[in-house]
């Protein structure tokens, strides 16, 4: 199996998890996706100062810059694997 479709597989099974993981770890997870789908974070396209979530989600994403998007995938596997062997899917 690919990378990507390793990938795609992942990125199916979070949404089979048993429960919704911690807010630390759904950041990565997002963090990791956005790098490994969209790559570096815009600084201009950075959300507006009231908007708490999305500028959690974009710092989140930000600190993922420079990372290349395999290098990404993987780490999105493996987040993907660890939440599956501690919370379970459905």
């Amino acid at each position: 199996m690919s990378l990507q479709e390793q990938f795609d597989q992942a990125a199916g099974e979070v949404k089979k998890l048993k429960s919704l993981p911690s807010d630390s770890d759904l950041l990565e997870l997002y963090a990791l996706f956005k790098q490994a789908t969209v790559g570096d974070s815009d600084p201009s396209k950075a959300p507006g100062f009231l908007d708490l979530k999305g500028k959690a989600k974009f710092e989140a994403w930000t600190k993922q810059k420079g990372v290349s998007k395999e290098d990404a995938q993987k780490a999105y596997i493996a987040k993907v694997e660890s939440l599956k062997a501690s919370i379970g899917l459905q």
